[in-house]
């Protein structure tokens, strides 16, 4: 006796469900401060919408040689987006630069900064400075080190602390701190180009930052 497989019932279908994978649903949610640079830019360009990592793939990097006082300062890159760029892939690109820049570039919030700082120097103490010197030297930093976000500045100090032996300057930081960001900011300037590619609408004027100085005052009077 042959025994067949009962059939589904009629007007009866089997559905399975297919897993799919997390997709990002924006920069901030694929950016990890901890990895590689290489692995940092490979992840936030994966987690941009796939019409801007097409045009970003197709734009040209140009090079070429810069001079400053003392003579030639390396090389410096150029990207331009490619020809035809619609307004709709414009503001595309603005919007995800406008997420970029409110979370992954977003300026570390002023209590933060003064505390890393402040924390910073403690390992490296300047003797015969009044509390009035000291205070202004925090308003400077504060002032100089405002536009990065709080992971630059975490990681900078980090690095000082296990590679040098004396006090830094701002000069060195604000240095320490452009070469960390290099490729988020390289990322922000491109999608700025592939934004300006096409016209977009008249918008109204954005309200005036607030002076970094009145920032880190207030932060400093909570900070006692």
């Amino acid at each position: 006796m042959t025994v067949r497989p009962r059939s589904a019932a009629p007007g009866r279908a089997t559905v399975t469900a297919l897993s799919r994978p997390h997709l990002p649903t924006s920069p901030a949610a694929a950016f990890d401060p901890t990895l590689p640079v290489p692995q940092r830019r490979i992840r936030l360009t994966a987690a941009l919408p796939p019409p801007l990592q097409e045009l970003l793939a197709q734009g040209r990097t140009d090079r070429r040689p810069r001079f400053g006082e003392d003579g030639f300062d390396g090389m410096i890159e150029q990207w331009f987006p490619p020809a035809g760029v619609t307004a709709a892939q414009a503001a595309l690109a603005r919007q995800t630069l406008e997420d970029l820049s409110e979370t992954v570039l977003a300026p570390a919030d002023s209590d933060h900064l003064l505390g890393r700082v402040l924390t910073l120097l403690s390992h490296f103490p300047a003797k015969g400075l009044s509390p009035e010197v000291e205070r202004m030297m925090a308003l400077d930093w504060a002032e100089d080190l405002g536009e990065y976000p709080a992971w630059v500045i975490d990681a900078a100090a980090r690095h000082w602390r296990r590679s040098r032996k004396w006090r830094p300057s701002i000069a060195e930081m604000r240095a320490l701190c452009e070469e960390l960001c290099a490729a988020e900011r390289a990322l922000a300037d491109r999608l700025q180009a592939l934004a300006d590619a096409a016209p977009r609408e008249a918008a109204a004027p954005e309200p005036l930052a607030q002076d970094p100085r009145t920032l880190a005052t207030g932060a400093l009077r909570r900070m006692g």
